[in-house]
């Protein structure tokens, strides 16, 4: 294992001295695509046929897939969602609701160990700052190729944030007992004058769970000896040009150095300074408002 730290370490040095495009004022661009995947048949979403699952999850797909841009130099990056025109009428789910939690362009600086994400919510504007959180990768002797960059595999043990949309699922539960449950609210509401209450059983949310903890692999090219990435992703000796993580994938499929035109990359200065735990508050008492909403409206419908 010391051979092989040894051997990689000089390599990296190698890399380092021997490369002239690197200087300070180096900048490159990433172009990357991210996947997450996502079944339909996780969620408790009704008897629906195989042809409208479908078509729902041919709107989703603009939510699901996503093309981004990482703009980075030495110490600073700037990850932003690359926009493209839509179709006229092609809102879709992510042009309606999911505009609702539209995120901005994220900045990091692996220097001063700072973040930054521009993050809109319902319409008002917030910046949430924290710390530049720092994954405990284990280095891999595996290699492949991604375009002409040969990349090293390097794996880490990630924290997931409790409202991190891409790694929901349907919480794991005997369908008899949770139908049982519903049978016995319905014969109990049904004495009661038509008022129905919405109850935790009855609360979609309360379905939906996220893991502690998610594996991630990442593929690193020493060629680039920048340790940049994606999205929240950094700290390996080379650029990071692909990321598995649970149920999402992000593949960088174009890279220009040293552009001609350098861009200058500014942080993230308009919107409500929040911390990610502070914005996770707002997040959690606004969703307890909608079902508080959506509760009332169903009793009222039923006076």
């Amino acid at each position: 294992m010391k051979t092989l730290t040894l051997k990689i370490a000089i390599l990296f040095t190698i890399l380092f001295a021997g490369s002239n495009v690197f200087a300070q004022d180096f900048q490159g661009k990433a172009y990357y695509q991210s996947k997450t995947t996502m079944d339909l048949d996780e969620f408790d979403v009704g008897d629906i046929s195989p042809e409208r699952k479908k078509q729902i999850m041919e709107r989703m797909k603009s939510f699901f897939e996503k093309e981004y841009i990482l703009t980075f130099t030495q110490a600073e990056s700037i990850y932003k969602e690359d926009e493209k025109l839509e179709a006229p009428g092609g809102r879709g789910w992510s042009g309606g609701f999911g505009s609702s939690f539209a995120a901005g362009p994220k900045y990091k600086n692996v220097k001063t160990k700072e973040v930054i994400q521009d993050q809109e919510f319902f319409g008002k504007q917030f910046l949430i700052k924290d710390d530049l959180k720092n994954l405990e990768w284990k280095m891999g002797t595996e290699t492949k190729k991604i375009g002409q960059y040969t990349c090293f595999k390097a794996t880490a043990i990630k924290e997931v944030d409790k409202l991190d949309w891409r790694s929901m699922r349907r919480r794991g539960r005997d369908n008899d007992k949770k139908d049982e449950k519903k049978e016995g609210k319905m014969a109990k509401d049904s004495t009661k004058s038509g008022d129905i209450a919405l109850s935790e059983s009855d609360d979609p949310m309360s379905e939906i769970e996220v893991p502690k903890t998610i594996e991630v692999v990442a593929w690193y090219t020493p060629q680039i000896p920048v340790n940049q990435g994606p999205d929240d992703f950094w700290g390996l000796p080379g650029l990071i040009l692909e990321v598995n993580a649970d149920r999402t994938t992000i593949l960088c499929t174009k890279i220009i150095l040293n552009p001609e035109e350098k861009e200058i990359i500014e942080k993230p200065e308009k919107g409500d300074e929040v911390t990610q735990e502070e914005y996770n508050d707002i997040i959690t008492k606004k969703m307890e408002e909608m079902r508080e909403m959506y509760g009332g409206r169903g009793r009222r419908g039923r006076d």
